[in-house]
């Protein structure tokens, strides 16, 4: 296909088609003729087509979106097209093949695999590694597929197609390794088809180990063998982790441990395996020194899987788990030799260190989690005495510059083995580490902080911290200075692990950081007026406000009046945020002040006041991130000042009823609606939204008919118990009765008494067995016209509201509630644990025990209208609703007369 105007305008209008809306305008284009298409216009085309196979090859329960003629004609041609394709499309496109496959092969797609490996004669790597790519995310899922006879059949067809051109592959590209041993490029790009080799031979072994395989290990072990001892200096290949890898998934099988238990295998693997891989390379100093942040990324957040390193720490663990006691044995002489070699000559030798430390962490490190670092440790290694041997001399050196990456080692094994150390070492490492936060090396101040911010989480007794405030009061002010120093340092303007640290040691010194809030509080609102002109880092910026709410939290909680003062310090950069509109920092905006507000005395400073128009704007509420803070803020102006609203901003209630329209109309937001709904309903004048009251329920019935969700109907129960509190049962009932006669008992029939059950929640239940409790005994409706057949039931509803489990089912259809489209991107909200707002509960000290609260009730009912309500509970009231409800009036002390 030529590349000229006519084309480039049917290509254009192609395109645009394929972004329709519509799905009759855009499916057609999605699935072309791509025998038809030229390279450079697949370049355009490539993600509708991925995207295409991903949607509509296979759509379970639905009939095919793409017809069989369709069908067949992509994959008569995707195979030839991605395999003469650049790499980058090349890999683009055998994803599509892979989605595809799931569905139709082999079944429907039967000469795929043969198509595939007569590609292996053409002596072109690069169609070579194209089929290599494609079959391995076919065959990748074999990995962790569940075992069944559909899996083996399919499995076995892929052997018998597979396994042996495959062999013969591994074996000629062996050769030709050793043919161009001296040609860095070649090299290259066969060793990425060795790796791709490898990952096929893990994916076709992992869940058995097939005939052909067994018969042939020989040639397989023997080239795995000679590749993991190669030293080719051209090389810097992830080829050796992958073959190291899958030795490690092979000793761990109970079926295969013959195979290692000879003493002289075990030494040989020990030895030619996994101490060389174990040695801190070239690239690994290169990274730790001028891409200090990859390598923490690697390093501490487990994305080095493909490392050499990290392969063999694997293979110990794998030997250790049958093989421990001998492991350990082998592994301990080397240990020492490497100790003893540092020892002659640090500065030359200090490698030799390095690798005896990871040796020593591999070996030990049974099981591990995030939270507690090393849980499960090697009873045959004395972590304790190797810290004070050989760890603590490192921390206490004088010069924190000095052997950096030994440094960072030390500070690892802290960090790791924390669970494991007694607490008495810990604190001495305290000081040490506080003083390493003043490194010149990225990833040791960053190591320092890390390992800092992990023991001040540590619990100990009576779940208190491990560490108390009252332990760290001779190291705060060092720990704080050099907290914040180690933020001036280059490469770490932004660390998180810094700031988390930050934050981290506000939490556990509490009180204790109040001296140096002044000084510290214009540091950290000038970080943040820096980092808001361009927001790039999500993780510091979260601990970042998590600091300031810790600040304020703190620091108010002593004196509340000290508020004012960090208002000056941030409304001035919260301003720049608001009038810049910098979409990632607004739902934090939005948190902290109200944060600020409730912590302020029942009324609105003007400041805020001056504010409040402006977040009724519709522009806020279009971005969902905004939503919860913002539904909070308005909270908080309301319980602070709902008759202040009502006074001077009377205006501006219709537009608040606006935003709880538009949030009510809303599955994924509903909820945020009825909590603004909830807070006017309680804090505002009831004369200031009369005229609105009627209104707000058409709306909410209209949503009831349109969409019924469970979450739905839980908040609706709440708010109307709510209403029925604040304004009494009488109120309720005339409104319901006001938008169409006969409604209240609708309600009550078709929503509160089957579905109260599904509330849950403290404070909802007992808003709504407070509410109920007043239709019972304050409605004068319910005892005499013909609602007065739904009290019983309204009773026995409320009694199992109290006495049985939460209904929590969720009917089928609502699994998987579809979320509104929201167009281009959306900041997400991200809640600030440090400005969490109490649970408020509305009734408060006002209602102790709603049971006692409903026996008292009834009892004042039976006195107002003697032998009704006797009657009608020994007729209608189930025996165990009865038995509870006696224990109600026993434990009020009362009588139903």
């Amino acid at each position: 296909m030529e590349l000229n105007d006519a084309n480039l305008q049917t290509l254009t209008e192609f395109l645009r088609k394929t972004l329709d809306p519509d799905p009759t305008v855009r499916r057609p284009e999605s699935v072309s003729n791509l025998k038809n298409i030229h390279t450079v216009f697949y370049l355009h085309h490539l993600i509708p087509i991925k995207t295409c196979s991903s949607q509509h090859f296979f759509v379970e329960d639905e009939p095919n979106k793409i017809s069989d003629a369709d069908r067949t004609a992509i994959k008569a041609n995707i195979v030839n097209l991605m395999l003469s394709s650049p790499e980058q499309i090349q890999k683009q496109l055998s994803d599509a093949i892979s989605i595809i496959g799931r569905e139709d092969f082999p079944q429907k797609w039967p000469d795929l695999l043969t198509e595939m490996v007569t590609r292996f004669r053409s002596g072109d790597f690069h169609v070579i590694n194209g089929v290599l790519r494609t079959a391995h995310s076919l065959f990748k899922r074999y990995r962790h597929e569940f075992k069944s006879n559909e899996l083996w059949t399919e499995i076995k067809l892929v052997l018998d197609t597979f396994a042996l051109p495959l062999t013969e592959l591994f074996k000629a590209t062996i050769e030709l390794c050793q043919t161009h041993a001296n040609d860095a490029n070649a090299l290259k790009v066969l060793f990425s088809s060795l790796t791709l080799i490898s990952k096929l031979f893990y994916s076709l072994n992992f869940q058995d180990l097939p005939e052909f395989f067994e018969d042939n290990m020989e040639t397989w072990m023997t080239n795995f063998h000679g590749l993991l001892t190669l030293d080719n200096k051209l090389l810097q290949t992830d080829l050796v982790s992958n073959a190291i890898q899958f030795l490690a998934s092979v000793c761990e099988r109970p079926h295969y441990k013959h195979l290692f238990e000879d003493q002289n295998t075990l030494t040989s693997i020990c030895e030619k395996v996994i101490v060389p891989n174990m040695e801190f390379r070239s690239a690994d100093e290169e990274a730790f020194e001028d891409n200090s942040e990859e390598y923490i990324r690697r390093d501490l957040e487990g994305s080095d899987i493909d490392t050499r390193r990290r392969a063999a720490c694997d293979l110990v663990r794998g030997l250790c788990k049958f093989f421990e006691g001998p492991v350990t044995a082998i592994f301990s002489g080397y240990v020492n030799s490497m100790l003893s070699e540092y020892a002659k000559n640090p500065g030359q030798n200090w490698k030799h260190k390095d690798a005896a430390i990871y040796l020593v962490t591999s070996l030990a490190s049974k099981a591990q989690t995030q939270k507690h670092g090393i849980t499960q440790a090697n009873e045959l290694v004395n972590l304790t005495e190797f810290f004070v041997n050989h760890i603590l001399p490192d921390l206490k050196s004088s010069n924190v510059n000095e052997f950096p990456v030994l440094k960072a080692d030390a500070i690892k094994y802290v960090m790791i083995f924390r669970s494991k150390l007694p607490k008495e070492q810990l604190l001495q490492a305290v000081p040490l580490l506080i003083t390493h936060l003043q490194a010149e090396s990225t990833v040791e101040h960053t190591y320092a902080a890390h390992a800092l911010e992990r023991l001040f989480t540590m619990r100990g007794p009576n779940n208190a911290t491990l560490i108390t405030s009252a332990e760290m009061a001779p190291f705060t002010e060092q720990l704080l200075t050099n907290l914040f120093k180690a933020l001036t340092l280059p490469g770490s303007a932004e660390n998180e692990y810094i700031m988390k640290a930050i934050m981290r040691s506000f939490s556990l010194l509490q009180e204790a950081i109040v001296p140096y809030i002044p000084t510290l509080i214009g540091q950290l609102t000038h970080k943040l007026l820096l980092v808001s002109k361009n927001p790039s880092k999500p993780h510091f910026n979260h601990y970042l406000f998590e600091s300031l709410c810790l600040s304020v939290r703190i620091t108010c909680k002593a004196n509340p009046t000290t508020v004012s003062s960090f208002e000056e310090a941030l409304f001035p950069v919260f301003t720049e945020i608001l009038q810049n509109d910098v979409q990632e920092f607004l739902p934090y905006v939005f948190q902290v002040m109200s944060l600020l507000l409730e912590i302020h005395s029942n009324s609105i400073p003007a400041s805020y006041m001056a504010l409040f128009p402006h977040l009724l704007q519709p522009v806020l509420w279009e971005r969902t991130g905004n939503i919860p803070p913002l539904v909070r803020l308005l909270q908080a102006f309301l319980e602070k000042g709902g008759a202040s609203i009502a006074a001077s901003a009377a205006d501006k209630i219709p537009g608040l009823l606006g935003v709880f329209q538009k949030l009510i109309a809303s599955k994924a937001n509903d909820h945020q609606g009825f909590y603004l709904l909830n807070s006017i309903i309680e804090n505002m004048p009831p004369e200031s939204i009369t005229q609105y009251r009627k209104q707000i329920f058409i709306l909410l019935f209209q949503r009831l008919q349109s969409s019924k969700t469970t979450k739905f109907i839980k908040s609706f129960l709440v708010f109307v118990n709510l209403y029925c509190v604040k304004y009494g049962a009488i109120a309720l009932q005339e409104i319901f009765d006001s938008i169409q006669p006969k409604m209240f008992g609708m309600v009550l029939e078709k929503i509160i008494i089957p579905e109260v059950q599904k509330v849950s929640g403290t404070v909802e239940k007992k808003i709504c067995a407070v509410g109920i409790t007043k239709i019972l005994t304050e409605c004068p409706a319910m005892m005499d016209t013909e609602y007065t057949k739904l009290w019983t039931p309204l009773l026995q509803a409320l009694i199992g509201l109290f006495e049985l489990p939460e209904d929590d089912s969720i009917p089928d259809d609502e699994h998987f509630i579809d979320i509104e489209d929201t167009p281009g991107y959306q900041t997400a909200f991200s809640q600030l644990a440090f400005a969490g707002r109490k649970e408020h509960d509305p009734i408060g000290d006002a209602v102790g025990n709603p049971k006692i609260l409903l026996a008292q009730s009834l009892h004042k009912l039976s006195t107002a209208c003697p032998g009704r309500v006797p009657s009608m509970l020994n007729t209608s009231l189930n025996a165990e609703a009865l038995k509870f409800l006696h224990g109600y009036l026993q434990g009020a002390s009362v009588q139903l007369v």
